[in-house]
């Protein structure tokens, strides 16, 4: 009688109503391992039922293996063709692997299928920004709220699309729409403080206190939870340093990172582990994998799960890379894995965090006594803030365009969610004082072209005066830097990539250093270079000295032909004594800890002096 009900119930053809509700209930319920398992097991036991192999890829997808996860789906969608839900999650696993066509394709079709499905909709909005196909997603996202107005994600999707276009009071009501929807999303605050960088009106004491209540928030329920540090007190020991990051890969953080690393992996005092809390992976993954000795993927760790490794590692100094920007673990430094945790490059701002020990810094950057109340960390200062190492296909510096057009262009390679209306006020405002000037805006899509130029006219700048290009690849845009004599700053989140690829092609860039430290970076670059001249302190000050430069066009020009010179001379173009000075302030942190000292200012083991002296010299030598 046993083995006939045993014969019968594997001669079913579809699992019983009870089995899929409670492996439903597992799913929603976050018990990921037992999802894991029984919806393997009804793949095994009922190959041609689909219900199976959809929720396995989801359940990968919730433990970001997406690969596998696009395995068990693509398998779900052969057998359930006409299931938006399913080909919905396709294009999820797609769009983590940043394969953004073939995720909207998959969107689309679940679209196909269900014109009205909010969550599609609100993804398809996601990659359409991605691909700065910005009014398209803004009304793929208006969609999904009109039919699901509570969905926390399609209001934090449609302020990403929103940004990006510039419209910032916008997407700051989307973002708090969102919290008050979701007030424990972490992620969606840290989009709320990077966009609050971003906000012309926001004063430096709101933007500060809006990052301390982040960290009173998510931070504070953790501290009682610190656990006493073991590792060994020998200030003079190999120390272990992990770096945390989900932008290893072709991202403008790993510009920075790979000059540095290059040099620092040879230092026999330190071990070096990375941390990379992104699923995506190209040649220069690969090429920052060499850097490392111990290389951990660990985006399908929780916070808590990843903080556990990272003690378990001995890791002895844990930086981070990501601040509050996409893929940040700041989770996981809010409990404390290890002695010494500072912040770095990915972010120009405090983390908000108690835990967070120190932010690298320089003193151009954040100027001693000055800005340093705005972090919760003890300033570490180094020769510069970062090492930027050109493009190896980086075109020849041309002479200046204005010797030959007889007038001056200026130039701005930001994105345009930095354009703000206070900018192009600006920008307007120095135009007018040089009536034949033109401005070069690369980066620009052509959806956004005509917004800017209204934006102008109502400054009263006419469209002719300006020449946009759309984003491009890196050789066709570095050219562009040919046409372009002075390049001008956004306010108040300055450029970082754009202000040095603009000075190794030999553009200065005209900034206008704030009172906040994204405003800083422009002010940073030229004062390594020896550009104060490039610097300005007010309104008033910005449009003078772009007048200066306007009516010094020899001089100018014999900067031009200067500036690789001035870079190379400079500290954020010397990576190897850059490593030697992060290797000896990172063990002036560890021995500060040995000795049961609490975080102090660290200064820099490179003179800014001398520093400044080595620019000069090269210049008289190169002249």
């Amino acid at each position: 009688m046993a083995n006939k009900k045993r014969m019968a119930s594997s001669s079913r053809r579809q699992p019983g109503a009870a089995e899929l509700d409670n492996l439903m209930i597992l799913f929603k319920q976050g018990h990921i391992v037992e999802a894991e398992f029984l919806s393997k097991s009804l793949t095994i036991r009922f190959p041609r039922h689909g219900f199976g192999w959809k929720v396995l890829g989801a359940v990968l997808q919730a433990q970001q293996r997406y690969e596998d996860s696009l395995q068990a789906t693509r398998k779900a969608i052969t057998l359930l063709p006409d299931d938006a839900a399913t080909h919905n999650n396709l294009g999820a696993a797609l769009l983590k692997l940043g394969r953004h066509d073939d995720a909207q394709v998959g969107f689309r079709k679940a679209l196909a299928i269900a014109p009205d499905y909010a969550k599609a909709l609100s993804n398809l909005g996601n990659v359409l920004t991605l691909q700065d196909k910005l009014l398209e997603a803004e009304a793929c996202c208006r969609h999904a709220l009109k039919i699901e107005p509570g969905y926390a994600n399609a209001h934090v999707n449609l302020g990403n699309a929103l940004e990006l276009q510039g419209r910032i009071p916008e997407a700051l009501a989307s973002y708090r729409a969102a919290l008050a929807i979701a007030p424990d999303m972490a992620n969606i605050h840290t989009n709320l403080l990077y966009l609050l960088s971003l906000d012309v009106q926001i004063e430096p004491q709101q933007l500060f206190a809006a990052h301390l209540a982040f960290g009173e928030q998510f931070e504070a329920p953790l501290r009682a939870g610190w656990q006493a540090h073991n590792n060994t007190k020998d200030p003079a020991r190999c120390l272990q340093v992990g770096f945390v990051s989900g932008d290893l890969y072709n991202h403008a953080v790993a510009t920075f990172l790979e000059p540095v690393l290059e040099f620092l992996a040879r230092k026999q005092s330190l071990s070096l582990h990375a941390f990379y809390t992104n699923t995506v992976e190209d040649a220069v993954t690969q090429h920052l994998r060499t850097h490392f000795p111990y290389w951990h993927s660990v985006a399908s760790l929780s916070d808590a799960d990843l903080a556990n490794k990272i003690r378990a590692d001995g890791i002895d100094i844990l930086i981070d890379l990501s601040g509050h920007t996409s893929y940040n673990r700041l989770l996981t430094f809010a409990r404390k894995p290890a002695p010494i945790q500072a912040s770095w490059l990915g972010y120009p701002g405090t983390t908000g965090l108690q835990a967070m020990d120190y932010h690298l810094c320089d003193r151009f950057f954040i100027p001693p006594g000055e800005l340093d109340w705005q972090f919760t960390e003890k300033s570490a200062f180094l020769p510069a803030s970062a090492i930027f190492r050109p493009n190896e296909h980086a075109p020849s510096v041309n002479p200046l365009p204005a010797l030959e057009n007889g007038y001056i262009t200026f130039g701005s390679f930001n994105r345009p969610n930095k354009l703000n209306p206070s900018v192009i006020a600006l920008w307007s405002m120095l135009l007018r004082s040089i009536p034949n000037a033109r401005m070069v805006l690369g980066g620009i899509p052509l959806e956004h072209q005509n917004t800017l130029n209204q934006n102008f006219l109502d400054e009263g700048i006419e469209p002719s005066r300006l020449i946009y290009f759309p984003r491009s690849n890196m050789t066709d845009y570095l050219a562009l830097h040919h046409q372009v004599d002075v390049c001008l700053d956004s306010f108040p989140y300055g450029g970082g990539t754009t202000t040095a690829h603009a000075a190794w092609m030999g553009v200065p860039t005209l900034t206008l250093a704030g009172d906040t430290p994204p405003s800083r970076a422009g002010a940073t670059f030229m004062n390594q270079l020896g550009l104060n001249g490039f610097i300005a302190t007010s309104i008033e000050d910005f449009v003078s000295k772009g007048h200066y430069w306007a009516e010094h066009v020899a001089e100018l020009a014999a900067l031009r032909l200067e500036m690789r010179a001035r870079f190379n001379a400079s500290a954020m173009g010397q990576p190897e004594p850059f490593a030697s000075s992060l290797e000896t302030t990172l063990r002036a942190m560890w021995q500060r800890w040995c000795n049961d000292l609490p975080p102090a200012p660290i200064e820099s083991t490179d003179d800014t002096h001398a520093g400044r002296h080595r620019v000069m010299d090269a210049i008289a030598n190169f002249s």
